[in-house]
């Protein structure tokens, strides 16, 4: 017989987000909204809260447990809202604090949590705090990192930490003094050994769980505690590498009892109330740390985001990242795509293949023991827009055109000579003394937050912008208003540096993000036969493909062959089969409910009680023993009940 992708009536009411325990964590489908992404409720194109709030039933009916909204506070987008000048208020752009608190009364009376970000390693520079420290205010520059400088006359950075950006992670005020900022020069880090840092966040997570958010997604959650002295590192490309070896100004233990401090505060809640840590650390076993019984709940496990298309890399990423949160007695969690990396559609290949593949490893993903993030859109096999019109594009490195930008001291030093990139001659830098970096304007900036990035080389994607298709990349940054704005999650950046203005220079920078990441943030179909495909009462901030009317919610609602179809069977077996969700969910001697079975080469092949799961990597079909009953495949399988037929690029979920 050919058994197709089933969407199975269970009539169940057993579901594995309520464990043994209680801990509905442990097993949750978290779901990402980008917010300016989803809908829009107002007409300007932008997403907004109500856009989000009225949505709402399509992530009912998915079947997620939880959704995660990216930044709404009040801030000047100079990193997408990841610059945060008032953590109590909702930017006009996307509402007010009544939509906020209606969308998660909303959210809550659809059985959906709601996961908040909040960005407590800087601020944006327009906060009270650090325009406070700029006037001179006594007292006010100890609440972040302010240093005096180098040389005999200061005019050189405290150190020689880079910006995640490229260039210095430094920049010079009227005065003379420099203040870190390991991201973009509008986000200044914050001093976490100052009290009044520590009391500000511990009210800023109150005032939300006031209103009745369920938990935090906790940016750059390795990042708030510097090491003492804030010592040289002694070479470049630093961002190359997080996540890949000790740094001084990530993954320091003092983190730890933050973490640990902000778990009492979630506990004095009701409700199970979680913090999920975005953090990046050199080894599985250090990432466990963060999520040890009396730390957070979650971490982000990237590197099964990053691993490729082969059946070896990803059985050693699972097993090592069960093992590392095992050992804590934490679940592991599970993402393929978010709004800093190329869709995992386009990372597999694209077209018919990247599907075929997407959709295989959607289905191994939501088996795992754990925690599973998905990402909008991607229930709908969204790909990656390659070909946005250059004009449209807002993710501020791409007009930068892999060029950093560097701020110029006080007082000039005398020429230098910036290294070369492989193959090229030194290039000579010369300085004009202008007015000090903290005069700047604000202008786009684009960050990142973790460590090594999918779709900056691992993957196909289109080459860089080169003139004259970018053609801004030369003007000065202060020239380009504001405007959406992107940012980096996971990845070794560069091709960004300081903020804006005359007084930085662009040059020549050697490891560069690609300016490319508006491509997984166009906005996503709802319905209709052309664009903005439902997204709102007008356009939408970045345009749509004309080949996603096929691809939209309303599309794809049952047809049993659709993408669509396919997640929401899953997440319904999910929920209903017992040997499924939570790790240890079922009788198994194994403490993570799974075991690995042999199989043919290029096959993975385990079981957790009373399930099975196969994945046939390779290009061409294989044979094996039929594992059980087949109760959902991502193409369509052959089987006569005692051996199948494995399509090729196929998941397949067996009962037994």
């Amino acid at each position: 017989m050919t058994h197709e992708s089933t969407a199975v009536g269970l009539a169940s009411a057993y579901s594995n987000t309520t464990t043994a325990s209680g801990d509905w964590w442990r097993d949750a489908v978290i779901y990402q909204v980008y917010v300016r992404s989803f809908a829009d409720s107002d007409g300007d194109g932008i997403g907004d809260l109500r856009g989000v709030r009225s949505r709402l039933p399509h992530l009912a009916r998915l079947g997620v447990d939880a959704v995660w909204l990216t930044p709404f506070y009040v801030s000047p987008q100079a990193d997408g809202g990841y610059d945060v000048a008032d953590y109590r208020a909702v930017d006009p752009l996307f509402g007010d604090l009544a939509d906020a608190d209606e969308l998660v009364r909303a959210a809550h009376g659809l059985g959906l949590r709601v996961i908040v970000d909040v960005v407590p390693n800087h601020t944006s520079e327009q906060h009270p705090w650090f325009r406070a420290a700029l006037a001179g205010e006594p007292g006010a520059r100890e609440r972040y990192l302010f240093r005096r400088g180098r040389g005999t006359d200061g005019s050189l950075p405290p150190n020689d930490w880079e910006s995640i950006f490229g260039g210095p992670a430094w920049t010079r005020v009227a005065d003379g003094e420099w203040y870190l900022h390991l991201f973009a020069p509008e986000q200044p880090d914050l001093d976490w050994t100052h009290p009044e840092v520590t009391a500000e966040f511990d009210s800023v997570l109150r005032f939300w769980l006031d209103l009745g958010v369920d938990g935090f997604r906790i940016d750059v959650a390795h990042g708030m505690v510097k090491a003492d002295g804030l010592p040289d590192i002694g070479r470049g490309a630093q961002a190359t590498l997080i996540g890949a070896e000790p740094l001084p100004f990530f993954d320091q233990d003092g983190v730890h009892e933050i973490h640990r401090s902000w778990r009492r505060l979630l506990d004095s809640y009701e409700g199970q109330r979680i913090g999920v840590a975005e953090a990046w650390a050199p080894s599985s076993e250090r990432l466990a740390l963060y999520v040890r019984p009396d730390e957070l709940h979650q971490a982000f496990n990237f590197r099964f985001l990053n691993c490729p298309w082969d059946p070896g890399a990803m059985r050693t990423v699972i097993d090592e990242s069960l093992a590392a949160t095992t050992s804590v007695g934490a679940p592991t969690t599970w993402v393929l795509s978010n709004h800093d990396v190329v869709r995992h559609v386009t990372r597999y290949g694209g077209g018919t293949q990247g599907l075929a593949r997407a959709r295989a490893a959607a289905m191994l993903m939501l088996a795992l023991p754990g925690s599973a993030y998905l990402y909008q859109g991607e229930e709908l096999g969204l790909p990656e827009v390659t070909d946005l019109p250059p004009e449209s594009r807002q993710d501020p490195a791409f007009r930068r055109g892999r060029r950093q930008q560097t701020p110029l001291p006080a007082v000039p030093p005398a020429p230098t000579v910036i290294a070369p990139r492989d193959g090229e001659p030194p290039a000579p830098q010369t300085h004009t003394p202008t007015r000090p970096q903290a005069e700047a304007g604000t202008g786009p900036q684009a960050q990142a937050c973790c460590g090594p990035q999918a779709g900056t080389g691992a993957w196909p994607v289109p080459d860089p912008p080169t003139a004259p298709e970018a053609e801004g990349q030369t003007r000065p940054q202060a020239e380009i208003g504001n405007g959406p704005e992107a940012r980096v999650g996971c990845g070794p950046q560069a091709g960004t540096g300081a903020g804006p203005g005359p007084d930085l220079l662009t040059a020549p920078e050697a490891e560069g993000q690609d300016g490319l990441r508006d491509g997984c943030r166009v906005p996503i179909p709802w319905d209709g036969p052309e664009p903005p495909y439902g997204f709102g009462p007008a356009g939408s901030w970045l345009p749509q493909p004309p080949a996603w009317a096929g691809l939209s919610v309303a599309a794809q609602t049952g047809d049993p062959h659709s993408t669509l179809e396919l997640y929401r069977a899953a997440l319904e077996l999910r929920r209903a089969m017992p040997g499924l969700g939570a790790p240890g969910a079922g009788p198994s001697p194994d403490p993570r409910g799974m075991r690995w079975l042999p199989s043919p080469d290029g096959v993975l092949l385990f079981t957790r009680p009373g399930f099975a799961c196969t994945l046939n990597t390779r290009p061409d079909p294989v044979e094996l023993p039929a594992p059980g009953r087949p109760v959902l495949s991502s193409a369509p399988v052959e089987t006569d009940g005692r051996t199948v037929r494995l399509p090729p690029d196929s998941c397949t979920w067996w009962a037994f």
